[in-house]
């Protein structure tokens, strides 16, 4: 394989003595003898997605290291110290499982401290939501986080909250860009201050317990005779949230002990990832077995959680995204009402590739709805920017719920005590939380959604991502499964088109590489490319009324059939 030029010249830089020795021999090696892998690790830089900044281990401009690292904290010193002239400046940082997760936390607060900055780190892995928790409690003007949520063990990450205690946006993510890119690897301060490194564990880890269960439960009944299956997937939650269910009232939670120890490899699961059936089979087997009536596990970084419950016929199943997210915002909602807080200024929130039925939901109890892009960032700055209207709750159909505004990013913390409280309210009452999924069915329409995720890695792979989404912006589908698309939204160029009329209107959301098709018999489907992962990822939501809950098996075979034809006709099946 013949290198590109433009590829070997940026390598060539790393052989300078701005880089260490081990790190100049890495690239030598790549440049004699694997040129695929020195050109996976330099023909880019890595850049702020969705999620901050995520990638593969290794040396290069494209890999997670000290160095990329590094000059994204250096960046991001610069541009704090222009922000807040004459302030002490305080961040706070935490890091997950992941292997070299505690040595980069390390080396992110070497570089804060050597600009003069006060650094908050955590003395052993701790949860995302407790971060995001703790820059507010600290007082922080900004924090960070070390992980990669659930991607495979190879990779990491590095998420940048903001003093409100959600993940930055524009303009600010722009600007830290812009900052970082003024530099150079050799403008990188790794001459730490270790007067201004202080660690920081019991006193954040008992507010945060506290703030939890104040905001997570509601005194259910049936607390007792709750039986729950807890899975930490060796991640971080293992640290905080048994305490969090044992304050609450839960005293029967069985612990998957093979899974509890942090373990960057994973080696019990395939992917650490609550999304996927499979990553839950050791804790499934174990509710089996002991007859419980949940299952909860989160992930690495514990901010998304998956659930299982007992159907009809008491069997074990796995619910989606969308579907925890409109059980939990339902059961807040009626919270809320019996307090007597509910107001038409308060609202919930979602994001546009999630389950339409939301909306349907805040139409019933009289609240707003508010819309964002993809990410909790963007209900962090809904929370932000409408500080007088009181937020309930609010989620996204990849397995994540924030409950309150206590912590601004996804929490499975907190998520899995109402969780656990639906669960125990609904079998007091001789329900399941099962059976109030197909009444919520019934009251607000059966609404069935789909995730393709297409996996297309390195160079080649972006360059296919690239030219999908070209073709579906610029040369549009007429028909879906035999059904007329009716309108068309386009978020990276801001405009909604009517497709029966041609009339356009302006959208006034980010922009954001997503387009979104809305087909006559109500289907929607959405086209994305991942900010975080090598995919493109097509979400699918079909719908239709359900009279009764003894229709549901019959109807979710028709919706999962519509479905099934939009799959084959968009050649997206995976």
């Amino acid at each position: 394989m013949q290198i590109e030029e433009r590829i070997l010249n940026i390598a060539r830089q790393w052989l300078t003595p701005t880089f260490d020795k081990a790190t100049q021999e890495r690239v030598q090696d790549m440049i004699d003898h694997n040129p695929e892998e020195l050109t996976d690790s330099f023909y880019r830089d890595l850049e702020f997605g969705t999620g901050g900044m995520r990638g593969v281990m290794g040396v290069g401009s494209n890999r997670i290291n000290r160095y990329t690292l590094g000059k994204n904290t250096q960046g991001l010193s610069n541009y704090l110290k222009k922000s807040y002239p004459g302030q002490e400046l305080k961040v706070a940082i935490a890091y997950d499982c992941r292997h070299n997760s505690d040595t980069l936390a390390r080396v992110v607060a070497e570089v804060f401290s050597a600009n003069g900055i006060q650094v908050y780190l955590f003395s052993a892995l701790r949860p995302t939501p407790e971060l995001s928790f703790a820059v507010r409690h600290l007082q922080c003007h900004c924090g960070i986080v070390l992980t990669a949520s659930h991607n495979p063990p190879e990779y990491n990450g590095y998420k940048v909250y903001w003093t409100d205690g959600g993940q930055i946006v524009p303009p600010q993510d722009e600007a830290i860009i812009n900052e970082i890119e003024s530099l150079s690897f050799g403008d990188i301060r790794f001459d730490a201050d270790d007067k201004l490194i202080s660690y920081i564990d019991e006193e954040v880890d008992e507010a945060f317990i506290t703030a939890s269960v104040k905001n997570g439960n509601f005194n259910a009944k049936g607390k007792d005779n709750l039986n729950i299956v807890f899975t930490s997937l060796h991640g971080t939650s293992i640290t905080i949230l048994p305490e969090v269910l044992k304050r609450a009232g839960y005293n029967k939670v069985h612990i998957v002990e093979e899974q509890a120890k942090p373990d960057g490899n994973f080696s019990t699961v395939k992917s650490p990832n609550p999304e996927e059936p499979e990553a839950l089979a050791m804790a499934l087997q174990k509710a089996e077995e002991i007859g419980a009536d949940i299952v909860i596990g989160t992930d690495p970084d514990c901010d998304r959680l998956g659930i299982a419950v007992r159907d009809t016929e008491g069997k074990l199943v796995l619910l989606n995204g969308n579907q925890a997210m409109v059980l939990m915002t339902r059961f807040l909602l009626e919270q809320w009402k019996k307090a007597g807080k509910l107001t038409d200024n308060s609202f919930i929130a979602s994001t546009i590739v999630s389950t339409p039925m939301m909306e349907s939901i805040a139409e019933a109890y009289g609240v707003e709805y508010k819309i964002g892009l993809t990410g909790f960032k963007w209900i962090a700055k809904m929370i932000k920017d409408y500080p007088h209207q009181p937020f309930i709750g609010g989620g996204e159909e990849s397995f994540g719920f924030m409950v309150g505004d206590f912590v601004r990013d996804k929490d499975a913390v907190t998520a899995s005590l109402l969780a656990c409280e639906i669960a125990a309210t609904a079998k007091a009452e001789g329900s399941s939380l099962y059976e109030q999924l197909i009444q919520m069915y019934v009251e607000y329409g059966f609404y069935k959604e789909h995730l393709i995720a297409l996996v297309k890695k390195g160079m080649k792979g972006a360059e296919e991502i690239k030219q999908i989404m070209a073709g579906l912006r610029n040369t549009p589908l007429k028909e879906i499964n035999g059904a007329k698309v009716v309108r068309i939204e386009d978020y990276q160029n801001s405009v909604a088109k009517n497709m029966l009329n041609g009339e356009e209107e302006s959208i006034n959301i980010p922009k954001s590489n997503v387009l979104i098709y809305y087909t006559e018999d109500g289907s929607k489907i959405a086209a994305r490319p991942s900010g975080t992962e090598p995919k493109i990822k097509f979400y699918i939501s079909v719908h239709t009324s359900l009279s009764t809950a003894d229709l549901l098996d019959e109807t979710a075979q028709k919706l999962q059939q519509k479905i099934d034809a939009v799959v084959d006709e968009l050649g997206i099946d995976n």
